[in-house]
């Protein structure tokens, strides 16, 4: 806690921006935003502070985009294949190990995202960071951003807010709720590996093929349908622990398990997602500090047991971590309508549909797979703020209790909102309505006519 306080002189700050739509962040929610209101007629700028677009997808380096996909699923389409497909064609994606999806390369699709931003004509912002609103009253009519550059203000008739942990409505005084520490979902720090036998690693999953009911394990209790009990994961659990009765791993370090994305023939085993932080709290850098350098020390543990006890992993050796710890949980809106349990696990239907999200619910101990066709609608409520102008919220900071958002956080869910909310800025803009008074049939049009399947 501070125990003074400086106070800044008043000053100018240069307007160096005018567009139509800004859209703050870039991860699944936002790109699609920003490629959803540039393909719908408008001039879009799309603001990051890292020096790549594609959020979580790069920065974090989550590649497993739409690992829920098996035959019966049922989806909407729109941006978030179109990311997959244009990662396939590119050379930036291999098929994903547990599903039929394709795992998205983390750094590959930095390059993709760069070349769908340049073909929709959006204008790129990379390097900045959001710091305030510029408010008249209740309405935002833009924002403050900082960088090398110095302090700089960017003005927008609208403005999405795809920072995942809502910074922008939040400090424009919209209606937030934080997720209480204590009760956030863990934080992850991803890696990579190189040096590992292919072919000698996949025997061994072979020799031991893991479940879903595996997952129950050490520290973690997994509520399922019953369905996912019997199929595959690419889960590693054993070990760890057999690290840890070996002394190789602290005894208290017992959440070190978890998933492995793709073995490649170059020896890569990638999106090894197996460090889980409690008590990381995403919107504080003093605890983020404090884990990210604890998550690459558990990162290095778990590569030691692996090496250890993992056939074909005798040689592994770290290839990369992400730019950033992956963060799940932390503010969401208090929206207009907040999603909730009931509506992700029974096939919610809203008459505001933006896009449908199959039976996905992946959080808070709770594992659904969408293996029977069911799947709810995406409410383009859940995205208005309450009690600020001009502003729509997108990606995993949308308003919904802890079970929904184990839900519409996933990042397939996050682009299906972000191409609604980026298609709906648009609509009010051209009809001259507020955000909240727009006609969604115009919305859903386009929609329609961008590839999305709404209801």
């Amino acid at each position: 806690m501070s125990l003074q306080k400086i106070t800044e002189p008043a000053r100018e700050i240069d307007v160096i921006h005018r567009t139509d739509v800004l859209v703050v962040g870039s991860g699944p929610g936002g790109l699609a935003a920003a490629l959803a209101a540039a393909r719908a007629g408008a001039s879009v700028t799309l603001l990051e502070r890292f020096g790549c677009f594609g959020g979580n997808l790069t920065t974090v380096g989550v590649e497993g985009f739409a690992w829920y996909r098996h035959e019966q699923t049922v989806e909407a389409n729109g941006l978030g294949r179109e990311f997959e497909e244009r990662a396939k064609a590119m050379g930036a994606a291999v098929p994903e190990t547990q599903s039929l999806s394709y795992e998205i390369d983390s750094e590959g699709f930095k390059v993709v995202a760069d070349v769908l931003v340049q073909e929709a004509g959006i204008h790129p912002m990379l390097h900045r960071l959001f710091v305030a609103p510029i408010m008249d009253g209740n309405t935002l009519t833009g924002i403050i951003v900082e960088s090398k550059a110095g302090r700089e203000a960017i003005l927008a008739q609208r403005v999405i807010d795809a920072t995942g942990d809502a910074d922008v409505a939040y400090r424009a005084g919209a209606a937030t709720q934080t997720t209480p520490v204590e009760h956030m979902q863990a934080a992850s720090v991803m890696f990579h590996l190189a040096g590992v036998d292919k072919k000698a690693f996949m025997a061994g999953v072979q020799a031991d093929p893991q479940t879903y009911r595996d997952w129950s394990t050490g520290e973690w209790e997994i509520e399922t349908s019953g369905k996912e009990d019997k199929m595959f994961s690419p889960f590693l659990a054993k070990p760890f622990a057999q690290a840890i009765r070996d002394g190789v791993i602290p005894a208290h370090l017992n959440t070190i398990a978890g998933t492995w994305g793709a073995v490649h023939d170059t020896g890569e085993l990638t999106y090894m997602n197996l460090i889980h932080l409690a008590g990381c709290d995403g919107t504080d850098p003093d605890s983020m500090t404090k884990f990210e350098i604890e998550g690459r020390h558990q990162s290095m543990l778990a590569i030691e047991a692996l090496r250890r006890y993992t056939p074909g992993c005798s040689g592994a050796r770290l290839r990369n971590f992400g730019m950033t710890i992956g963060i799940r949980d932390t503010r969401k809106i208090d929206a207009v309508y907040n999603m909730t349990e009931n509506d992700v696990r029974h096939e919610a239907r809203f008459e505001d549909t933006v896009g449908i999200y199959p039976e996905f619910i992946d959080g808070y101990g709770i594992l659904i797979l969408p293996t029977t066709g069911r799947y709810m609608h995406v409410p383009y409520r859940s995205m208005l703020p309450k009690g600020v102008n001009n502003l729509l919220v997108t990606g995993r900071a949308i308003g919904g209790d802890r079970v929904a958002h184990a839900a519409t956080r996933n990042m397939a869910c996050c682009a299906v909102a972000g191409q609604g909310a980026g298609i709906a800025a648009v609509v009010s803009i051209k009809t001259k309505k507020g955000l909240a008074d727009i006609d969604m049939g115009l919305v859903q049009a386009e929609l329609a006519r961008q590839g999305v399947r709404y209801q």
